[in-house]
């Protein structure tokens, strides 16, 4: 797969959540074999990244200082295919120095793009992104309207999360 991602002069190898989240290993607070894998996408040339539905992805990348320079990670206002409450995923997303490409943010067609969309960007860093599916042009420009008039606003301010036993992995 990597050699295809090569032929098809891709810049970023960003392995998928089905092989991500099969390497990550809770118990040990680590992901697995993840030295080799992005070792071989540096070899071809490609820049490693990581793809995610799990937020610890990130915070154990991060904690063993893995080769990757970026991540995708779901985040949505009603959590949508999110595996922890949006508060952690955002804490997730902002304590990672790396750049998130944050997907889903209208939690596939179930929340309204002005609610969705001021929801992730006033609460990601500004070196993160936001990844919108469309089905038409009209979608597109839509979206990219109001992610200006949101932009253009000052962002809100953050609050103390509750913490459970499940978080210990995100700390």
């Amino acid at each position: 797969m990597l050699d295809e991602c090569l032929r098809l002069n891709a810049t970023f190898c960003m392995p998928h959540q089905a092989v991500t989240d099969a390497l990550l290993d809770r118990r040990a607070g680590i992901i697995r074999d993840l030295d080799t894998y992005t070792q071989l996408i540096r070899e071809r040339g490609m820049v490693p990244g990581l793809s995610s539905h799990m937020p610890e992805a990130v915070v154990y990348a991060d904690r063993q200082n893995a080769d990757v320079e970026t991540y995708i990670q779901i985040y949505n206002p009603i959590g949508f295919l999110c595996q922890v409450e949006t508060d952690w995923v955002a804490k997730v997303i902002n304590d990672t120095p790396k750049p998130i490409m944050c997907i889903k943010p209208l939690a596939a067609g179930r929340v309204l793009p002005t609610t969705g969309l001021s929801f992730v960007y006033n609460s990601i860093k500004p070196n993160d992104i936001v990844c919108i599916g469309t089905l038409s042009t009209y979608e597109a420009e839509d979206d990219i309207r109001i992610s200006r008039e949101i932009l253009s606003q000052p962002a809100a301010t953050q609050r103390e999360l509750d913490f459970s036993r499940s978080k210990l992995g995100l700390v």
